[in-house]
């Protein structure tokens, strides 16, 4: 498999195990299929695994740690992250900290090499519950990571860059960087039904700062919760906004039916070709999933008129 580098953490595989999917996120699946695909997967050349507490309430944590027994193989980096919310300044450390022990006993490590922040950052008076403002994010989130760091707990931070996208960027410009930014990497450039930025999604925009700045990118919803894949694999109201996007990806299906493929399969291609995305997170919940991931991987990029053909399908510009 293709060894790329996350900025300052350095190599890792092109795809990435994402824990969504063996925490049962993305559809049912058991604890013994779980391991198995980690297993798999790893012994493909996957090297890094991103995981969570709210995959499955920790359930994807503890099959890392199953499957490993606290010893993970070498070259093998492992990412969790924190929901955060926007508590009080003086308890911004102690809540990441928490959390981070709690992960790290249901991956029996004791340490992982990223720690995210698993929340929107948002304009300062945008709302309690809408994200982590700014200025607390610059007051006391990125002290309080720098501190993890130092206190050997995580080899580096990171951030979700899912949410406002003005407020990411300016994160990304801001010195130091995080080292670390996940960001959305699909052909419809959507988060579907978890965007709640009051301004339009760019996420290109800051996979393109990313890179410029030497921060790593985490490529995630290549297919967009299922909106991207030949079919839902979970009961979504008609009303939902993924289903919108199912809608609006139509022509691309006949264009991976065109071309013999699945949908997923193309899609995640499309992520693989993208430019400055350091590494794609698969949700794959079972080792058939997986499979067509790592055949999508070793097909290599897409050419430029193909690509050129997808964005003109789906309508995305520039």
């Amino acid at each position: 498999m293709e060894t790329r580098t996350l900025g300052p953490v350095g190599p890792v595989s092109a795809l990435a195990l994402g824990g969504g999917g063996i925490g049962a996120v993305w559809g049912e699946t058991s604890r013994a299929e779980a391991v198995a695909t980690v297993r798999e997967a790893v012994d493909a050349g996957i090297t890094l695994l991103d995981l969570a507490p709210s995959y499955g309430d920790g359930e994807a944590e503890r099959v890392v740690g199953e499957t490993f027994e606290g010893s993970l193989p070498d070259g093998v980096l492992v990412t969790t992250k924190c929901r955060l919310g926007n508590p009080p300044a003086d308890e911004v450390y102690e809540h990441l900290s928490q959390s981070l022990n709690e992960s790290l006993e249901r991956i029996r490590v004791d340490h992982v090499d990223v720690y995210l922040l698993h929340a929107n950052v948002v304009a300062d008076g945008a709302g309690s519950d809408r994200g982590t403002p700014l200025t607390l994010f610059r007051e006391a989130v990125r002290p309080a990571f720098e501190r993890l760091v130092e206190e050997g707990r995580t080899r580096a931070w990171g951030i979700s860059g899912i949410g406002w996208p003005s407020v990411v960027r300016t994160i990304l410009a801001e010195d130091p960087p995080p080292p670390v930014v996940q960001c959305i990497a699909n052909l419809l450039d959507s988060t579907g039904a978890i965007h709640r930025a009051d301004e339009p999604l760019a996420p290109r925009e800051s996979i393109r700062l990313a890179q410029e700045r030497g921060v790593g990118v985490m490529g995630i919803r290549a297919v967009q919760a299922g909106a991207l894949t030949d079919g839902f694999d979970r009961d979504l109201p008609e009303d939902h906004a993924d289903w919108a996007d199912f809608r609006r990806a139509e022509p691309f299906r006949v264009i991976a039916a065109e071309l013999g493929v699945g949908t997923a399969h193309l899609a995640h291609r499309y992520s693989l070709t993208m430019d400055g995305v350091d590494t794609v997170v698969l949700g794959v919940k079972n080792r058939e999933e997986l499979r067509d991931c790592l055949a999508a991987e070793a097909a290599g990029p897409l050419d430029a008129a193909l690509v050129d053909r997808i964005d003109a399908a789906v309508g995305r510009t520039g």
